[in-house]
């Protein structure tokens, strides 16, 4: 019989890094996710996992930068309202699993591969039996149509391409 996990947001949190004139990096999140895994065993061999995040509540500290990620430049959040992520997990060792499956961002779908360590499972004081994660990996922002760029008078880049994706969930067993 299988099995649900539902990230629980209260306790998890979606980070990216992305450096920003090639001296600095900028960490952003998300606040609005949901996701899950469905299983068929305790270890969470070949889970299937869903992830979803809203694009629109993209939040860099900067009023500014936000209102320009999710314009068309970047994410054009009015049009596409949702990052996608489905596929599953894959185990490599005892608490050492990768994330294997499609990520779309706007109308463009890519395959990516993602490292996921299981931090473990726990009862918690309401007897909800709880598991978490750490996720972990990085992607080209210009393979899924985030191409705004501007070089600056010394040549220099101000927005980078590869983008650090850095995920803790914890995820409730229903």
């Amino acid at each position: 019989m299988a099995q649900v996990w539902n990230i629980d947001p209260t306790h998890s949190e979606v980070q990216f890094k992305v450096k920003h004139l090639v001296i600095s990096t900028v960490t952003g999140t998300f606040k609005t996710f949901q996701g899950s895994l469905e299983t068929d065993n305790d270890d969470f061999e070949g889970a299937t996992a869903k992830f979803s995040l809203d694009t629109n509540s993209v939040d860099t500290n900067v009023a500014d930068r936000d209102a320009h990620l999710k314009s068309g430049d970047f994410f054009d959040s009015e049009k596409f309202p949702k990052l996608i992520f489905e596929g599953k997990l894959e185990k490599k060792g005892d608490d050492d699993y990768k994330l294997v499956g499609d990520l779309t961002i706007k109308d463009t779908t890519k395959a990516v591969e993602l490292s996921a360590g299981l931090g473990g499972t726990m009862v918690d004081g309401y007897g909800q039996t709880k598991a978490g994660f750490e996720v972990n990996g990085k992607i080209n922002r210009k393979e899924f149509g985030l191409t705004w760029s501007q070089v600056t008078e010394a040549g220099g880049v101000v927005v980078g391409d590869d983008v650090k994706l850095h995920l803790n969930v914890q995820l409730v067993k229903t």
